[in-house]
């Protein structure tokens, strides 16, 4: 009798311990995130406004790639959805005086809802036209917002109320790390239910899908609605961190960004995005600051990476961290027992 090893099967132990050393992994980046502004550098106030920057980032590219990774949308017109909602929680805390508090949820329904109309008109279009179609929407809204001076100030920018009564970042990192999370887990469980399948089908072949009774258009708009609404909610956020808003944050450089993060973590993974965006967010502000007499040279940068990523890893980082994970199991053989 001899012994040869062979590659181990498919089976449930198999994918159950997959799925286990996923969400440890998922426990310990998460403690880590919780843990970044107690390690140095990071205990710094320059460092940690970056950790706010970054957290954001990740948290607009999750939400961006639950669109463009899984029904294969390029919302050309994200950080415009983004300026709604932060535009409409600070005049309500401007003109009315609602806290931000409501006021950023608020906005969040208003670009959610704009998203739904802007999905039924466009997205019966495919490809390069939806995409088109939601960036015109998002010029028409930054015009708006600098022509309409007597409500929005236009370039002389918006004094917007803070949500918190401080000057330290720390407490605006934990709420936007908190949001991350929450982001996290409602669009990983939309993706896990019937209307992820649909989204999947939808994203790979539409034809395929409306041949199995999906209704395309439906679906679509679905999506294209709770993304915005998310990206109303980060607006609202934004306004209300930085306490002065100006149209330049519907500018499209802001969709390249983020569009770039959620490219290389990895289209249709969500969670490749959201680790991604730290490293490259922090790295991308120490640029900025350190290079201030270049402007514009991280949009430089981000395009050669996003074209190193497409060239060479078009999985993006989550494509990578899964082919680790499939070799590490080919790495526990099973003995199969065969005849000398």
């Amino acid at each position: 009798m001899a012994t040869q090893t062979a590659p181990a099967p498919i089976t449930r132990a198999r994918v159950i311990s997959s799925s286990r050393r996923t969400l440890i992994t998922a426990i310990l980046l998460g403690l880590l995130a919780i843990a970044l502004p107690f390690i140095p550098p990071f205990t710094g106030q320059d460092y940690q406004r970056y950790l706010v920057v970054a957290a954001l980032v990740a948290a607009e590219a999750v939400a961006f790639d639950f669109t463009g990774g899984y029904i294969d949308i390029v919302n050309f017109g994200f950080a415009a959805f983004v300026g709604l909602g932060a535009y409409t929680s600070a005049l309500l805390a401007v003109d009315l005086g609602i806290t931000p508090w409501i006021g950023m949820f608020l906005g969040a329904i208003v670009s959610g809802f704009l998203g739904l109309l802007t999905g039924m008109l466009t997205l019966r279009l495919r490809g390069i036209y939806a995409a088109v179609m939601a960036w015109f929407i998002g010029l028409a809204l930054m015009g708006l917002a600098r022509n309409l001076v007597d409500v929005t100030r236009g370039m002389l920018g918006l004094n917007v109320p803070r949500l918190l009564e401080t000057s330290d970042n720390l407490p605006y990192y934990y709420i936007i790390l908190a949001m991350l999370f929450l982001t996290l887990i409602v669009l990983s469980l939309i993706i896990r239910s019937r209307f992820g399948l649909a989204f999947r089908a939808i994203g790979q072949n539409v034809q395929a899908a409306r041949a199995s009774g999906i209704n395309p258009t439906r679906f679509l708009v679905i999506n294209f609605t709770v993304s915005c609404a998310f990206a109303g909610l980060f607006g609202g956020f934004y306004a209300h961190y930085y306490g002065i808003l100006t149209p330049d944050v519907m500018a499209m450089v802001h969709t390249i960004e983020v569009l770039t993060v959620a490219y290389i973590g990895g289209r249709g993974s969500l969670w490749g995005a959201a680790i991604i965006a730290f490293p490259l967010t922090i790295g991308v502000e120490l640029m900025r600051t350190s290079l201030a007499n270049l402007p514009g040279l991280h949009l430089i940068f981000y395009g050669v990476l996003l074209m190193l990523v497409m060239i060479y890893q078009p999985g993006g980082l989550a494509g990578l961290l899964r082919r680790a994970g499939a070799w590490l199991d080919s790495r526990k053989p099973t003995q199969v027992k065969a005849e000398a």
